[in-house]
């Protein structure tokens, strides 16, 4: 066979097979084709599973199988809780991507240090009747959209989010 352009080439058509064969360019050093299989890509791509209530829901390659709802929730979706009574809590990188229950029937102070970092992401919910007053520590920053600190009231939900520096917001059902 000829060389040809690669968009002279036709579709595969169908799904690959694990043996196929890809040409790939090595430019670390000499610029080398070297050959890949499609097995050697599909074992590098990362797979990602949740268990739901009626089965696995699988994330792999960006594909969803086996995905089962309930109404606008997908079925054994559960956060994680971090349940806190006392009248401080100061916030742990342990902490990202869970709910932190405060349950006290007193005031309570939630400390966010400067060192959670961008991105940092969490819940908190003011479960007892005490309101939850937020504060940042050392060189950080706490920002909302109407300058609130607090929690609005028992039930309330609030979320900070880690932005640029040791800044972060505080959104959600919050007072002043």
């Amino acid at each position: 066979m000829a060389n040809k352009k690669i968009s002279a080439l036709t579709a595969l058509g169908t799904t690959p097979a694990g043996s196929d064969i890809l040409p790939i360019t090595d430019v670390s050093g000499t610029a080398t084709t070297k050959k890949v299989t499609v097995t050697n890509l599909m074992a590098a791509a990362p797979v990602q599973s949740v268990n739901s209530g009626t089965g696995a829901i699988s994330i792999d390659a960006g594909n969803l199988s086996d995905f089962n709802f309930d109404g606008n929730a997908i079925l054994g979706f559960a956060a994680t809780f971090n349940d806190q009574t006392g009248t401080s809590y100061t916030v742990q990188t342990s902490d990202a991507g869970k709910v932190v229950t405060l349950n006290n029937g007193s005031a309570t102070t939630v400390t966010i240090p400067d060192n959670l970092g961008t991105g940092f992401c969490c819940s908190f919910l003011q479960k007892g009747g005490g309101q939850v007053t937020f504060s940042a520590s050392g060189t950080g920053l706490l920002k909302n959209r109407q300058s609130h600190t607090k929690t609005a009231g028992q039930n309330a939900v609030v979320s900070i989010l880690g932005i640029t520096g040791p800044s972060y917001i505080l959104a959600g059902d919050t007072a002043s």
